[in-house]
């Protein structure tokens, strides 16, 4: 008798810490989730729109939205680099996710950035609060200068270099 695996598709999440709405950052990270998951991402968060909104953690929207991104099979976490790191708008909504268990799947931390000297910030900055939320960063995170958010070879060697791992682990958990 053989068993056969039902497979179910991958859940892919973008959230964006930008305060302006349908920024680059929005258009990048949702690149970037296209090109892991090889489809639209199932939730696209740009936290610009909730407002006030992400503030209130009586808020039932935002805790069921911080639901869909724990369980997750991929979340692209992005934000523009200010002052060397991600936005206090992104830092509160990722503050309400539990700690060790709050994101489960592959996350991958994107900056955006003005200059080359900001390109360690994923590294120094964003990835130790993905890892500590319980997620699993392949590579290094991934720094992207704003003037070249729309040009695929921005992004080419670290797809390049990660592409092969999440699609395996993606896969895997399908």
């Amino acid at each position: 008798m053989s068993q056969s695996r039902t497979h179910r598709p991958v859940r892919t999440a973008v959230v964006v810490g930008n305060p302006k709405p349908e920024s680059r950052t929005l258009s990048a990270a949702t690149f970037v989730a296209r090109e892991l998951a090889g489809s639209e991402p199932d939730l696209v968060i740009d936290l610009a729109r909730l407002g006030a909104e992400v503030l209130d953690h009586g808020s039932a929207r935002v805790a069921e939205l911080v639901g869909l991104v724990g369980r997750a099979d991929l979340v692209v976490v992005a934000s523009p680099t200010y002052k060397g790191t991600y936005t206090g708008l992104l830092k509160v909504f990722l503050d309400r996710f539990a700690g060790g268990t709050g994101l489960r799947g592959l996350a991958v931390p994107l900056l955006l950035g003005a200059g080359s000297q900001h390109a360690l910030a994923p590294e120094l900055t964003l990835r130790p609060v993905l890892t500590e939320l319980g997620a699993t960063v392949l590579g290094r995170g991934l720094f992207v200068l704003d003037t070249q958010y729309e040009d695929p070879a921005a992004y080419a060697p670290w797809l390049e270099e990660v592409r092969p791992m999440a699609q395996a682990l993606l896969q895997a958990v399908a």
